[in-house]
């Protein structure tokens, strides 16, 4: 996906297989720049598993030494805004559609000079719903008391199941930001629907084409997660659903005509089988 992605727009990025010398690990990430702190996640992934910001060498090592699978080590980007742009374009056609755009609060903890960060977790309306996980992650610090005013994020996963906040920013979709992704999605060839996670200086920055990075690019796959924080009712939610259903089919339908075969049942059947299967192995070291 990165590879088809202009390489100006993401993060610097490195591939590392679970049984590679650690040691061989280190001095690529030296000889790509890479410095902490970054972010490590699975090279196939889903909801934030087993996405991770790391500080040192031995945090990675450990990471190194858990993770079962291929994984991705990125630069990690601290533009102050984080948004997910819904976008997809008929591939007859020349201008695209940006349906979904909403900005992503991660979850995080203010102090208050008094109280500790395990405290802080009990009284917030979600991380204290995730109390365990947080603290097989965060329980070496639980008892640090945050200055007040003081920031500190409970997870950099920007998934809804990760606690992450969505903010609607439905009412900045016009013709400047679809230009950006008209030209953006043109620079991709066989990208035609998907969601863009991308971190950015501003709004009015998206908009003038500048000043943002592409953390993840989500294909057919991807959840029109728009419809979350939004004020829909359930049934405006389903409509959403079904819309992005209907797009998918019709983009599929046109590539099928247009030499792309449609996957048989049996490689798509193996293909979900395999996905669970990935994630079943996954799941135990979250």
């Amino acid at each position: 996906m990165y590879e088809q992605l202009p390489s100006q727009l993401i993060p610097k990025t490195m591939y590392v297989l679970p049984d590679q010398d650690f040691a061989r690990v280190r001095l690529r990430l030296n000889d790509l720049g890479l410095q902490y702190p970054i972010v490590v996640k699975p090279d196939v992934g889903m909801k934030g598993i087993l996405f991770r910001k790391i500080d040192s060498d031995d945090q990675l090592q450990e990471y190194h030494k858990k993770i079962p699978v291929k994984y991705i080590i990125q630069e990690l980007i601290e533009l102050p805004l984080e948004v997910s742009v819904f976008y997809y374009r008929y591939p007859y056609s020349e201008k695209g559609r940006v349906s979904g755009f909403f900005a992503k609060e991660l979850l995080h903890v203010i102090g208050n000079g008094s109280d500790s960060i395990h405290a802080l977790i009990q009284k917030h309306p979600r991380a204290r719903l995730r109390e365990e996980e947080l603290k097989r992650k965060h329980g070496h610090l639980f008892q640090h008391i945050l200055a007040g005013g003081e920031k500190y994020y409970l997870s950099y996963a920007g998934n809804h199941n990760r606690g992450a906040k969505f903010i609607s920013l439905k009412h900045e979709i016009d013709e400047a930001l679809h230009q950006v992704f008209d030209d953006l999605n043109k620079q991709a060839p066989h990208f035609y629907y998907g969601r863009y996670d991308i971190k950015t200086l501003s709004v009015e920055d998206l908009k003038a084409g500048r000043n943002y990075y592409i953390l993840e690019y989500n294909g057919s796959g991807a959840e029109p997660n728009h419809i979350y924080d939004a004020g829909l009712s359930l049934w405006e939610a389903y409509r959403e659903i079904l819309h992005h259903w209907k797009v998918l089919y019709e983009i599929s339908k046109y590539n099928h005509e247009n030499g792309y075969p449609y996957w048989s049942f049996k490689k798509g059947f193996d293909f979900l089988r395999e996905s669970n299967a990935h994630f079943k192995k996954l799941e135990p070291f979250e």
